[in-house]
């Protein structure tokens, strides 16, 4: 039983609140460890690199790999674990990949089957990143990724997708050369506390305010792997109906929905800016109720969102995705009290996704 002086989602909240400085750990410790330079020096250079894992890790993956290709000029693709081991041929087809093993535990069946199907049945070396030490996944695979200071005693993952994702951009950076990226990420963690801190009372009381049935989130290009993961905060964390779209699709047949009822979320990027906001102004005028994420908006974007987080990072587009995810995580959490769930203990989720006979 949880002692009745600890609040609902103590943990959680606790651990979004630490995402900030736990990047900033991440960071130093993945300097002071070389496990970056190591891992790179024990597997073999491909041009082809594909990101693997699931549930929130596919998500990741699903950013990771938008990073990569912009960070490297590499190709990078996102699948989930169960699809490598269901469709091997469909996978595995084309040109030799780098397969990067995404589990926060090191423990996830599907991801454990995918190592060992690669390393032991195709002979493929693959990389591993992982919040503990000693899991099942490092002992598959030919080198691991650690970032202990991003372990949780939550079961959702909050901190630990993030930590990872700016891991993988480090890596990223560190194939690609990118030195500036470098010192961009460098700079991130003080200046996404302040956002950080600046948005979490709104958030409170936005929930407090508002009542809805569905949660929609809406993204293109590297902010669509955020805003899945918004959505399954939002599903895990508060027991909501919550769907995911690509910004301009939503045209497509899924706008018959909109109404005031349906939350709509926007994370607005700079490249399709202009798009994005154009269907942000029209679900307002379809009378959906509306909240934005960008760094910084114009006019229109003001009038047209009912609640508007405008992030003022002075780091790249790339470099900031991980602090787009921080509303919706408080999202999600506060959501979730207010329906009387406890976000640290998700109705029917384990920490860790363990099937049958594993």
């Amino acid at each position: 039983m949880r002692p009745q002086s600890q609040k609902l989602g103590a943990n959680t909240l606790a651990e979004i609140l630490s995402e900030p400085k736990c990047w900033a750990e991440s960071l130093r410790a993945l300097k002071e460890s070389c496990e970056i330079e190591s891992a790179l020096a024990r597997l073999p250079a491909r041009d082809d690199w594909v990101f693997i894992g699931c549930g929130s890790s596919f998500y990741v993956a699903q950013a990771a790999a938008a990073s990569w290709t912009q960070l490297t000029g590499q190709r990078a693709r996102a699948i989930p674990a169960s699809e490598l081991l269901l469709f091997p041929d469909l996978v595995l087809a084309g040109p030799p990949a780098q397969p990067v093993l995404i589990s926060r535990s090191g423990h996830t069946s599907e991801v454990l089957k995918a190592a060992e199907y690669l390393e032991k049945t195709k002979d493929v070396r693959t990389l591993a990143i992982t919040c503990v030490n000693g899991g099942e996944l490092e002992k598959f695979s030919t080198a691991t990724l650690h970032l202990l200071a991003a372990d949780e005693q939550s079961m959702v993952m909050t901190r630990s997708f993030t930590s990872m994702l700016f891991a993988l951009q480090v890596l990223a950076a560190t194939v690609g050369r990118r030195a500036d990226f470098f010192q961009e990420l460098g700079s991130l963690p003080g200046q996404a506390q302040r956002a950080l801190d600046s948005v979490v009372e709104r958030v409170r009381q936005f929930v407090e305010s508002c009542q809805f049935s569905d949660y929609v989130f809406l993204a293109q290009g590297p902010l669509f792997g955020i805003a899945s993961e918004a959505m399954l905060k939002v599903n895990e964390m508060s027991c909501s109906y919550a769907q995911c779209f690509h910004t301009l699709e939503f045209r497509h047949g899924p706008k018959s929905i909109v109404g005031p009822e349906v939350l709509l979320s926007f994370l607005l990027s700079e490249t399709g800016y202009a798009a994005e906001r154009e269907v942000l102004e029209e679900m307002k005028t379809l009378g959906g109720t509306t909240l934005a994420v960008t760094n910084h908006a114009d006019e229109a974007a003001r009038r047209s969102a009912d609640f508007l987080v405008e992030l003022g990072l002075g780091v790249s587009e790339l470099a900031r995705l991980t602090t787009y995810l921080l509303t919706f995580q408080l999202l999600g959490l506060f959501t979730g009290i207010k329906k009387g769930h406890d976000p640290d203990r998700p109705r029917n989720l384990s920490r860790v996704v363990v099937l049958n006979g594993d």
